[in-house]
């Protein structure tokens, strides 16, 4: 498993980076969503130079130009619901792609052990396609696991990248032995957090990426 952290270059994607996680900043909402989304965008074209591309000819007014375009069948994902800005922003540059959303969220069951509960997925074939996931938080794993073992379900992709603003060493450690390091699944950081905290929220992170985003929840 590859594990790519984009904040280790000096791009503005660490200016959006710096943005969401200032407590000052976060109190607009709309900036908040909108900064989530440009870093969207930024992995997006990170994710698209490690694609496979084709010579293809167009027809200009003057002659023939000769361009590469990429020549893997996309399918983007999500995680509801506060994977929908960084999914929005990922979806700008991969237009063409297949979408997939699915629901995941945390619950502490009867044993006070941590679990993950998948209730909704809509998704198309990924067999033999390149599967994008979009989740804002990479904190524990668990999720992303859940919602690869759904997505599973509906074929074999040719190749993973899950994308995430922040994650921790955890939950990268999680995923390579969930996936057994295998060779076709990239993770794509944003930042790569120290710690996680007794409520598993990363730290220093930025806070719940759901709220912020959109709201307290009940």
């Amino acid at each position: 498993m590859n594990v790519i952290n984009l904040s280790e270059q000096n791009s503005v994607l660490n200016m959006y980076l710096r943005e969401i996680r200032d407590v000052n900043i976060q109190k607009d909402s709309l900036r908040f969503r909108q900064n989530i989304e440009r870093i969207g965008e930024v992995m997006a074209i990170e994710v698209s130079k490690a694609l496979s591309y084709e010579q293809t000819d167009v027809q200009t007014p003057l002659g023939i130009a000769k361009v590469h375009t990429i020549s893997d069948s996309i399918v983007l994902a999500t995680i509801l619901r506060a994977g929908l800005p960084l999914y929005q922003g990922m979806l700008r540059i991969f237009d063409h792609a297949e979408n997939a959303f699915l629901s995941a969220f945390r619950r502490v069951n009867a044993k006070g052990e941590l679990e993950i509960v998948a209730e909704y997925m809509a998704a198309p074939s990924i067999e033999g396609k390149t599967l994008i996931i979009a989740d804002p938080m990479l904190a524990t794993g668990m999720s992303m696991e859940a919602a690869c073992i759904s997505l599973g379900k509906h074929g074999n992709a040719h190749h993973i990248h899950i994308c995430c603003t922040i994650a921790t060493p955890q939950a990268i450690d999680y995923l390579r032995e969930a996936f057994h390091d295998d060779p076709k699944v990239t993770v794509w950081c944003a930042a790569i957090d120290p710690v996680l905290n007794e409520k598993k929220y990363i730290v220093p992170g930025l806070g719940d990426a759901g709220d912020l985003c959109f709201g307290d929840k009940l």
